[in-house]
Formats: C-alpha cells, structure tokens, sequence
C-alpha cells in the first residue's frame, strides 16, 4: 500500500492559451487539476508512494482522468459513477499572479463520495493521511466522509496532516466553512494554513498568532505559509521563521501550496531535520510558482536538488 493516503476531487483544467477574459478566450490547453492531486504527483515524482481516492463520472473526463493517475503513478481507488459528471474548471492565462478560475463542479460525481468509499480503503503500510478543507465544502456527504475518513485513519495508527485550502464559493456560508475547517484543524497533527487563510479563519494574518491558535486547539505541528518571506514553524522543537527562495518571476500561485505540502510531506517520510523540512516546502512552492499549470512544474528528486543547491 501506498506511503501517503488521499481523498478529493479531481477536475479536467483547461487553462487559456492567450492572455484575456475568459469570455474571449478560444483556444484552451488541457490539464489534470485538484489540490489532492498535485499533493499526490508531486510525491510520486520524488519517488514516494501515494494512494488516491476519488469518484469520477462516467464520459471522457473520468478516462482522462484515470489515465493520467496512472501515468502519474498514483495508487487510484476509483469509483465510477454513471449519474453524475466529471467536475472540470476553466482558468485564465495570466503575466503574473493570480489567475481567473471558473469551476464547474456542483453536483459533480465526487460531490456523491461517502462513508463506504473510505471503508473500502486499504489502510495498509501507510503512514500520513493528507487532507484539505476542500472535499468537505463539497457536500454533507462529502464532509461526514471526510471526518470517518480522519476518525479511520487515526485509528490505524496513520500522521494527520491538514490544508485548510480554503474554496469560499463552495461553502453554504462563511460561518460553516470557518466552523467545519477549524475543527478539522483540531483532529489534525500537522496543519499547513497560510496567513490569508488565517486571517480569514482566526481573525489574524501573523504567523505567531496563527500557529498559536492551532496549536491551542490541538494541533502539534504548525507550519504557516508566508508567501515570498518564507514559513514559519511552531512546535514541540521551537518556534522558526524560515525564508523563502527567490524566483525570477511569478507566473501562477494557484498550486504553490499544493507543492509546500509535497515538500513538508516528503521531508517527514525521509526523517529530515525540521529545518530541512520546512526549506524543502518553500523551494517546492517557490518551483511551483514560475509555471503556469498546477501541478506541471513539480520537480523530480534531480529538479529539486538543482533548484535547492
């Protein structure tokens, strides 16, 4: 069985070929999108093992989908559902910064994941679940799944970790998604906010107060993300603020999150030193950042060593 454990949803990204508003826009290149997926490629690549699972509808989409997994390496637990579609999203091209991202994911047949796909999961030799605060916005389904899903891997022993990863429009409220993401946090070993999310989830966008915040309500490790300046790491071993990495220029933070996780995660599977933890998480986002797909720029263990050395 896999290393690390995952459970979200996949979409089909079309990402613009030229730069304007998505309503002008003809021409459209194809991608693989999903938080939880570009945690699980970004493992991969690195030569760690990492099971996925998901519900995909039954048309093109899913294929496509699935195939990619494969491709990917991913240890797939899919269920094909022949009532509901594939989710997919639309994404503008961009000079610099954040993109415009339209999804077409309500209703979609990951949206319909329940309790019995997480029983059907073989937890096996795995060490780390990740999850984020996104298959919870989904639906009350979704969300149940979600908390059984950490209940479950808690009792095989497994390191939680947790992303809020925060999606707004997918919340029924903003008290709800604050409510539900918070107290997921709690359950988690290792929580990975950044300092928008923070601001938005506790009422502050300094790193001390955030991590202090998660760490009173339960949570043993917390790594805050802080953009460009770096992280900032509270836990059992101290308190750090650790730099970022430059990058000659900034061409899509959406996925730079994805890819601090794939750095946090890979460390503790390897038994790195905190520092070298966290320097790994910054150099992976700060990768991710110069390109503009998801998951595209997500280093090989050579890539990383050439970036960081």
């Amino acid at each position: 069985m896999a290393e690390v454990m995952l459970f979200g949803e996949p979409m089909v990204m079309f990402v613009a070929k030229n730069q304007a508003p998505l309503e002008d826009v003809e021409e459209f290149s194809r991608f693989l999108a999903g938080a939880e997926i570009n945690v699980a490629i970004g493992l991969t690549r690195l030569g760690h093992s990492a099971a996925y699972c998901t519900k995909l509808g039954d048309d093109p989409f899913g294929r496509y989908i699935e195939k990619k997994l494969k491709s990917e390496g991913i240890e797939a637990q899919i269920t094909y559902d022949p009532l509901h579609w594939t989710g997919f999203q639309l994404k503008n091209r961009v000079i610099e910064g954040d993109p415009e991202v339209v999804y077409f994911r309500k209703n979609s047949a990951a949206s319909h994941m329940t309790e019995a796909d997480v029983d059907a999961l073989d937890f096996t030799g795995a060490k780390i679940l990740h999850v984020t605060g996104i298959p919870p916005a989904l639906s009350q389904n979704c969300r149940d799944a979600t908390y059984h899903l950490i209940e479950t891997a808690r009792a095989h022993g497994l390191l939680i970790s947790f992303d809020p990863n925060l999606r707004p429009s997918l919340w029924e409220s903003e008290e709800a998604m604050i409510r539900t993401v918070n107290d997921l946090a709690s359950k988690a070993d290792i929580v990975l906010p950044g300092t928008g999310e923070g601001k938005v989830l506790m009422g502050s966008d300094d790193p001390e107060t955030i991590a202090r915040f998660y760490r009173s309500i339960g949570a043993d490790t917390v790594i805050v993300k802080d953009g460009s300046r770096g992280a900032y790491v509270s836990s059992s071993q101290g308190e750090k603020h650790y730099p970022g990495f430059r990058v000659p220029k900034v061409v899509d933070t959406v996925g730079a999150g994805d890819g601090f996780a794939v750095g946090i995660l890979s460390a503790i599977l390897e038994q790195l030193s905190l520092e070298e933890t966290v320097r790994r998480g910054n150099a992976i986002g700060a990768i991710q950042v110069s390109v503009r797909s998801d998951n595209e720029g997500l280093p090989t263990r050579e890539e990383l060593k050439a970036f960081m050395g």
